[in-house]
């Protein structure tokens, strides 16, 4: 059974508190109708009236008193609960700059509206004509408040409420997206530079095969990454005075196809060197022909152009088929959803799942609440968005049951039935006692009725287990934030708070040497375990850097994709292979979780008993020392159990 309440059922929901208000207690003083619920037809009447064709549905109810409410305690508390507004709105028009009014020359319907809108009126000039409006000028990337803003004026000039009074559940979260600050012009130059880098590598003509396809793959292209790429000043190799600058910047990736040729070699990694050496020529012809810098590196060539580095790699006709299904999962056709990406994922990576849950599958599990929206409609604002992925992750019987994404509204019965026979395939080799379940999160697709694409390795199943408990915490405070008085900071913030207790050992970074320091939502602090191993930050990385008008080469001066944490990793991985299970933030977390692999065991006895394997402190301060300049400190809280 799905929950239906009003944080997951309305767009916009808020709390109106009307302690104390005399026109609760006085109005309808002799009418059958409590005073209450003419209270609550007034307000409702005003807000259909206000928001008109931006919301399909308004509900008004206030519950006197709580579901706890003790009768021995009198009538003395019936209005100290809030009142509670939900707004289902409808797109595009919820984000429209203008309250639309009648059109000049109609007087009767004109001077109804100014009655309504009072002074905020005023005629505007249309291609249909000149009409009675409301403006709600802001950013595009602010358009999510102008219901908010449109409810608090309406509440104000009809029955007096303040803001302090109106609580709106609409941006309490937006601190986790420390980019928010601005609009979506960048991503008018992001596409343009594409456009621009797209045509010249076409009209190449001095390489062996001409370029028949540019496509992109970065999420940044999609609109769905949490922190959009801004161009960066020293990527455009000009001088930029007495500026704190990023030396770290990211690359896009793009995917290139060659015309066909049968001169292809039929070895893989001749196949890959003869890539390689296609990308150097190409970005060898960008330098000569438009004078664009390039960075060669294993795998492929970085391009410079308008502040923006984009990574090329070829795409040789074997992997034809797995670009086509990529591009097929980008092609979303859904109004505004690029707005409800970004909690999801900062979500997922700042409680430390980001081995876990790639971003790809993040996205198809939020297309699935656009596609099996019922018996909701489609979320159409960012919060009730989040909160739906949340119950979703919580709520879903991930081991019985496949995610069913239809990207394309294009599925037939066929297809579901062959998903659900390789679904049960899936688990055949489980449920016999014979292996493990593979795809623990089966997210089928139209291109990938296995979940073999994103899903396969994992999340496993422990792994979903865990994230459907932070999720179902996560979403319980949610929905107690948005129905009860809460209105400081620090309860929203605790949504994105991860405890670091649930760990074996922690490893604690220092803060000021991660690739975007900026982006740390909250700075980690641990005041219990044993305290293994502690170092100092080194001078070798500086995230930041203070140019002047003698910066020689800036180019030269930046990072192209670096990320010590994400170095750090991948040397742990590779030192202490199947010791422990890392858990970390991969968007700005400055601590890294540690879980001792269990399935070791009895190995680990047996290398006790043989005096060969170190203590667990020993190993913690060789993980300490791996990342000496990086680690601030490493801490012991569980010891493997025997």
């Amino acid at each position: 059974m799905t929950k239906i309440d009003f944080p997951a059922k309305f767009d916009y929901c808020m709390r109106l508190n009307l302690k104390g208000k005399v026109e609760v207690s006085t109005q309808g003083f002799c009418l059958d109708n409590e005073s209450w619920r003419l209270y609550e037809s007034k307000l409702h009447s005003l807000l259909v009236e206000g928001l008109g064709e931006r919301a399909k549905f308004v509900r008004v109810t206030w519950r006197n008193t709580s579901s706890t409410h003790n009768m021995n305690d009198g009538l003395s508390v019936l209005d100290k609960e809030p009142l509670i507004v939900g707004i289902s709105v409808s797109l595009p028009e919820a984000f429209d700059e203008y309250t639309r009014g009648p059109f000049f020359g109609n007087k009767e319907e004109a001077l109804k509206f100014r009655k309504f809108w009072g002074d905020k009126a005023e005629l505007y000039q249309f291609k249909s004509g000149t009409r009675e409006c409301v403006l709600w000028k802001c950013k595009a990337s602010k358009r999510y408040h102008i219901i908010k803003w449109v409810t608090e004026y309406v509440l104000n000039r009809h029955l007096s409420l303040t803001q302090e009074n109106i609580t709106h559940a609409v941006d309490q979260l937006d601190f986790s997206l420390v980019h928010d600050d601005g609009d979506l012009a960048s991503d008018g130059s992001l596409n343009e530079s594409f456009g621009t880098l797209s045509k010249r590598l076409r009209l190449l003509s001095d390489v062996p095969l001409s370029i028949t396809s540019v496509q992109p793959l970065d999420s940044a292209f999609r609109h769905t990454s949490v922190f959009p790429p801004r161009p960066h000043p020293l990527a455009n190799g000009t001088k930029v005075g007495n500026k704190i600058i990023s030396t770290c910047i990211p690359s896009l990736e793009v995917m290139i196809q060659l015309e066909g040729s049968g001169n292809w070699p039929m070895d893989d990694v001749a196949i890959e060197k003869t890539k390689s050496a296609f990308l150097l020529r190409i970005g060898e012809c960008l330098e000569k022909d438009y004078g664009m810098k390039y960075c060669p590196y294993e795998e492929g060539v970085d391009v410079f152009i308008s502040g923006y580095v984009f990574r090329l790699k070829i795409l040789h006709e074997r992997g034809l088929d797995l670009l086509n299904g990529q591009s097929e999962s980008y092609q979303v056709d859904i109004l505004y959803m690029d707005q409800l990406f970004n909690w999801q994922k900062r979500w997922v990576s700042a409680h430390l799942f980001s081995a876990s849950f790639m971003e790809e599958a993040i996205e198809l599990v939020v297309a699935s609440i656009f596609q099996n929206s019922l018996p909701f409609s489609a979320p159409c604002s960012r919060i009730s968005g989040f909160m739906r992925f949340l119950r979703l992750l919580s709520d879903h019987d991930w081991m019985f049951t496949p995610l069913i994404v239809d990207i394309n509204e294009d599925m037939t019965p066929d297809d579901e039935k062959e998903i659900n026979e390789k679904f049960l395939l899936s688990r055949k080799a489980y449920e016999e006692g014979t292996g493990s379940v593979t795809s623990a999160m089966y997210l089928a697709t139209a291109y990938d009725k296995a979940s073999e694409t994103w899903t396969t390795l994992s999340p496993t199943v422990s792994e979903v287990k865990r994230l459907g408990v932070y999720a179902r915490s996560s979403s319980n405070l949610l929905t107690k934030l948005i129905m009860q008085d809460q209105v400081d900071s620090y309860g929203w913030e605790c949504i994105f708070r991860t405890p670091l207790n649930n760990y074996d050992a922690v490893i604690l970074v220092h803060r000021e040497k991660l690739s975007y320091p900026e982006r740390l939502l909250f700075p980690s602090e641990l005041n219990h375990g044993k305290l293994v191993a502690q170092g100092k930050a080194s001078k070798a990385f500086q995230p930041l850097l203070l140019t002047n008008n003698k910066t020689k080469d800036p180019q030269d001066q930046l990072y192209i994709n670096f990320d010590p944490l994400m170095c750090y990793i991948k040397h742990l991985e590779s030192a202490f292979p199947d010791k422990f299970k890392l858990w970390y933030d991969s968007l700005g977390g400055d601590a890294i979780g540690l879980t001792w692999e269990k399935e070791n065991s009895k190995k680990r006895r047996r290398e006790d008993d043989g005096d060969v394997k170190k203590s667990v402190r020993d190993t913690l301060k060789d993980v300490g020392e791996v990342g000496k300049g990086f680690v601030k400190s490493v801490y012991l809280l569980k010891e493997p159990t025997r």
